[in-house]
């Protein structure tokens, strides 16, 4: 038995509770968490902005020690530290073909199967593939990449979402060049991963946008070189601050209609808006034909920072080591499985960055 942090139901709370977790079968590895980050996806998941099927095991961002490996699994071995892969890429499917794994068709269908079982023998599923919110996993082995060498594995596991999602929404889908100008449209966890990426691109001004005043000093020391508190006035407001022009890119990291129509008039003529927050449907975001041939700008959606995790860690593992990227900045509260409920209300309320279980 092994304590995790259990939804019941889509619009239930957690329960923390013991679960009866199986030994890893052919192709598995069994993982015991050191951390796991609470992401806003989290949220959507429980609260049905997302679907997943339930009763389920939360968590996606988390990172660990492997116990054990069942037959066929040589890439890593019992002891080894791993960060968790929320989105395995098949290999074989049309978007792998490409070379577009971020875009995976089958990146998702564990999260279908059975994972565990409750004290009472209910079938718990995978969240999204890796069930993190627990003090140990068993995951398919695609879920498994080698932690880096010199990153403590409780500051790895921001690497399994936030960190990947913000770094390749800024050197993948944005493509930043140096001298460029930039805003970050939300300062959570992914968000200050995102200044940071934005930072070591070498923007020359980068705007951090947020309701809540109290987070400029988060995003400064991220690497904003102006904080913007949004209000109706914030497209007009950025563009102050740019000569009039607006930014060359708009990372919006919120997932809301009219934060996103913002990042995008927040741009300069030809500029480039991506879009990371995960909205609802009912998010509608509308355009006329006319002002979309005449400011002449793009709009992209980006899907975990278009990143291939095997390719990307070893790079911004550097990073970290050169000491450019700071992990612990993204934290800002560590917590236990209990602390969960209590994440998910800060991030309603528009507080803080990271929160990160530490098991």
């Amino acid at each position: 038995m092994i304590r995790a942090a259990v939804l019941p139901a889509v619009g239930s709370p957690l329960e923390i509770t013991g679960i009866e977790l199986p030994e890893p079968g052919p192709g598995q590895v069994r993982v015991r968490l050191a951390a796991a980050g609470v992401c806003h996806s989290d949220l959507s998941l429980s609260n049905g902005t997302m679907r997943v099927p339930v009763p389920a095991v939360l968590g996606h961002e988390g990172a660990g020690t492997v116990v054990s490996v069942g037959e066929g699994v040589t890439h890593v071995a019992p002891g080894d530290g791993v960060v968790l892969n929320w989105a395995p890429s098949c290999g074989s499917c049309h978007p792998c073909s490409l070379g577009e794994v971020w875009l995976c068709a089958n990146a998702l269908t564990g999260a279908a199967n059975v994972h565990a079982r409750t004290e009472d023998g209910r079938d718990l599923h995978p969240g999204l593939n890796v069930a993190a919110f627990a003090e140990e996993t068993v995951v398919a082995a695609n879920c498994v990449l080698p932690a880096p060498e010199g990153v403590p594995l409780t500051d790895a596991a921001l690497l399994g979402c936030a960190v990947l999602t913000g770094w390749g929404a800024v050197h993948h889908s944005a493509r930043v060049r140096e001298g460029e100008t930039v805003a970050v449209f939300g300062v959570g966890g992914v968000g200050l991963a995102t200044l940071q990426a934005a930072r070591i691109a070498g923007a020359s001004t980068i705007v951090a946008v947020d309701v809540s005043p109290e987070k400029e000093a988060l995003a400064r020391a991220a690497g904003a070189t102006e904080y913007v508190v949004a209000s109706g006035t914030t497209a007009k407001d950025i563009r102050k601050l740019t000569g009039g022009q607006g930014v060359d890119v708009a990372v919006e990291c919120v997932g809301r209609a009219v934060t996103i129509r913002t990042a995008w008039e927040s741009t300069r003529r030809g500029g480039r808006t991506t879009v990371v927050g995960i909205g609802g449907k009912d998010q509608q975001v509308t355009f006329n034909a006319l002002e979309i041939f005449h400011w002449g700008r793009t709009l992209a959606g980006c899907v975990y920072g278009d990143s291939n995790p095997a390719e990307d860690l070893p790079v911004i593992a550097e990073h970290i080591r050169a000491g450019r990227f700071d992990l612990g900045a993204l934290v800002t509260e560590r917590i236990t499985l209990e602390g969960i409920p209590g994440a998910f209300e800060n991030m309603l309320a528009g507080k803080g960055g990271r929160a990160l279980v530490v098991f």
